[in-house]
């Protein structure tokens, strides 16, 4: 029971800010988050308001702990909001700081970058992830306009832009059912374009019901990855990885897994054993418990009317948070690589266990694989990381035998 006084929930939480909701300049087909609009008065402008605006940055800088507050930016496409929105922005939380370090980070499709957005966004040092599927065949399979163009050449001219500004970014690349079975060609593109931080986001969505309410069926769209492609994708980069780019490239699903053989908590939502501290707000000041559950039933409240750290504390998302873990079939409870997993996402949980049981993770094969697959290595990592050294000497140490000395089973 908490004591009388005390907060109740984390501390700090991640805050998902979509500005322009799910309005978009471009029409990805495989985006979930264009349907959003159908939530929202068909009047509305889909652009935050300054009154908006300034409850979010006030309230996002009032309810987090520690030295520094992070406010990261997405969409539908941000850029659509114009520049003079993120000066806006800014300035509110230089007003509001309190001697607070306020960190910024801002997801595009990188298509209306140029010399003046780059600009603002190196002055002020935003962290840009840019997606991008690969290279120009891969990326233009579902990465079109409105009108059914590739975009492919004017999102390559946005990450030239970055680079020449000198702005920090990395690459977010959701792997599907075109380029899962390129993941050499995706990520030695990648790293010759100049990105040194990799994103790879397993594209699950499945067939919506036309009522919108975040029930579904289990069968996937054309356009989702396989569970087995996505294992055997990320298999190939890591040992591609694992044997030249340990400490130069750093891909996020690797990190995240070393830190976990080494007995930390994910750094990860997908892979901790409980969720509900990483929140979307829509333009309108509506507050949801996820990204991925941007439904009414989903809905914790406004923060023109409630506070934002009290929504995410609420009782309500907390339970959200719990059922996570709590709904997990046994088939996952028993799992020798659960202790990495943990089920991931509930979006993803589609299936049935062998059993029956409801609540396996449609990518269930693929991360067994994956995690059975990179298990000796991580062992190693973590061995030489705990040891005081750079877990970047596992390359020289794959010329020899020291994986199959340091080899176990997953725990």
């Amino acid at each position: 029971m908490d004591r009388p006084g005390m907060r109740s929930g984390p501390d700090n939480f991640h805050v998902m800010a979509k500005p322009s909701g799910a309005i978009c300049n471009l029409n990805c087909t495989y985006c979930f988050y264009l349907e959003k609009e159908a939530l929202f008065d068909r009047e509305s402008s889909f652009r935050m308001s300054d009154d908006v605006l300034e409850a979010y940055v006030r309230q996002q800088i009032d309810s987090q702990q520690g030295s520094e507050v992070l406010f990261a930016w997405q969409g539908g496409e941000p850029t659509l909001m114009g520049l003079d929105f993120f000066q806006k922005a800014v300035a509110l939380q230089r007003k509001h700081a309190g001697g607070r370090t306020i960190r910024n980070a801002f997801q595009t499709n990188g298509v209306l970058l140029d010399d003046c957005w780059c600009e603002f966004l190196r002055a002020n040092d935003f962290l840009v992830g840019l997606s991008i599927d690969g290279p120009e065949a891969l990326h233009d399979l579902y990465r079109v306009d409105k009108g059914g163009k590739p975009t492919f050449a004017k999102v390559f001219r946005g990450l030239e832009f970055l680079k020449k500004h000198g702005v920090e970014f990395n690459t977010l690349t959701v792997v599907h059912e075109g380029n899962s079975r390129h993941p050499l060609e995706v990520y030695e593109f990648l790293k010759s374009s100049g990105s040194r931080y990799l994103q790879f986001i397993p594209l699950v969505e499945p067939q919506r019901n036309p009522s919108n309410d975040g029930t579904a069926d289990s069968v996937v769209t054309d356009a989702s990855v396989r569970a087995e492609d996505y294992g055997n994708f990320l298999i190939s980069v890591f040992e591609h990885w694992v044997r030249n780019d340990v400490g130069k490239v750093f891909v996020q699903i690797f990190d995240v897994a070393l830190g976990i053989w080494m007995g930390h908590p994910s750094t990860l939502c997908l892979f901790k054993e409980t969720c509900g501290d990483a929140v979307a707000l829509e333009h309108n000041g509506d507050l949801f418990s996820c990204d991925h559950f941007v439904y009414p039933r989903n809905r914790l409240g406004n923060i023109l009317t409630q506070n934002l750290g009290d929504m995410v504390r609420s009782p309500q998302q907390r339970t959200f948070g719990t059922e996570k873990q709590s709904s997990l079939p046994q088939f996952c409870l028993d799992c020798d690589v659960r202790f990495a997993c943990n089920g991931e996402c509930p979006k993803n949980r589609l299936l049935r266990t062998p059993d029956g049981q409801p609540g396996l993770n449609y990518l269930c094969a693929g991360y067994k694989n994956f995690f059975h697959h990179v298990n000796p290595a991580m062992r190693g990592m973590a061995w030489l990381a705990l040891s005081g050294r750079s877990p970047a000497e596992i390359i020289n140490f794959l010329s020899g035998n020291f994986i199959s000395q340091n080899a176990g089973t997953c725990s």
